[in-house]
């Protein structure tokens, strides 16, 4: 186990470094100047000089990475090239609210998509099958803004049941502000995981334990609780993992539709206004949470299924 916990933290790590890398040689290939941004169209060219030495922008590609990475090991994220303050707190104000709306989003993918699998499974081939099969395949096609947007038409202006904007004051009162976004993001993994519980729930089913449980008279509903869902769910838990990505990307329009703060709003304000230390930030802690949620999936399934660790 320790062996492949060692080489999941060295994958990690490698991710992190390239992809980080990348995204540097990205962003500085996107036309625009982050002094002309911020200084404005009136800006002599030695104030440009100056906030360039400031921000480092006069350096060599390599030089500029390198410092990059020699600061993030130190914990240093840079300075917002606007209000001067540190991107570590910046970033951090905002993760919280899209940690939230994830959290929520997954919770609702999982709360419908199981249940749905696991009739779809013991009811094979009937009608009620293939209507899941169909709502499935819906939900995948459906995009998170365009979702976002209907829900926000018809539960918060049309009904008027939940709140349109924000985030709410209070533990319930965020809870609330919370359905909407959650539910506009896990939509549309409803569809992948009652699909892939579906599978597994059928592959288990035929399995010869299943077989002798059914021999001695154990309740369908007891067989399926506690033999097959927990078998089943395994792939669940490896998808959510690399999901988070995807979950991440979501977030960024969800949040601009309900006017919520997060990272997602965040990083389109950075973008817009060139601010380099903000993307970079917002980037870096992200892929890190992508990492991290990967090695977490794979780790998880690496203690229910001792097969994973026989793999390496």
């Amino acid at each position: 186990m320790w062996l492949y916990l060692s080489q999941r933290v060295v994958l990690a790590v490698t991710v992190v470094v390239i992809a980080m890398t990348l995204l540097f040689l990205m962003i500085h290939a996107v036309p625009g100047d982050p002094a002309v941004a911020l200084l404005g169209p009136r800006a002599t060219p030695e104030m440009i000089a100056q906030l360039h030495q400031q921000m480092g922008l006069d350096k060599p590609l390599v030089v500029q990475i390198a410092t990059f990475f020699g600061r993030v090991l130190h914990g240093d994220l840079g300075y917002d090239a606007f209000s001067q303050r540190p991107v570590s707190d910046i970033v951090f104000e905002q993760l919280p609210y899209t940690i939230k709306m994830i959290l929520g989003s997954i919770l609702w993918a999982v709360a419908i998509a199981v249940p749905l699998g696991c009739i779809s499974a013991v009811r094979r081939n009937s009608m009620l099958d293939h209507v899941i099969g169909v709502m499935a395949v819906a939900t995948i096609g459906i995009p998170s803004f365009v979702m976002a947007v209907y829900l926000l038409l018809i539960f918060a202006v049309a009904l008027r049941w939940l709140p349109a904007i924000g985030v709410g004051n209070g533990f319930w009162d965020s809870l609330v502000h919370l359905v909407l976004p959650g539910l506009a993001i896990g939509i549309g993994w409803v569809g992948y995981i009652a699909r892939l519980v579906r599978a597994s729930m059928l592959e288990i089913l035929g399995e010869n334990h299943i077989r002798m449980a059914r021999s001695f008279g154990i309740s369908q509903w007891r067989i399926i609780s506690r033999y097959a869902l927990p078998l089943a769910i395994l792939p669940t838990v490896t998808i959510l993992g690399a999901g988070i990505a995807w979950l991440l990307s979501a977030a960024v329009f969800v949040e601009v539709v309900f006017a919520r703060p997060g990272i997602g709003a965040l990083i389109v304000q950075a973008v817009n206004m060139r601010n380099y230390p903000i993307v970079m930030g917002v980037v870096l802690v992200t892929t890190v949470l992508i990492v991290v949620a990967t090695t977490i999936s794979d780790l998880i399934n690496a203690v229910l299924d001792p097969r994973t660790r026989e793999k390496l």
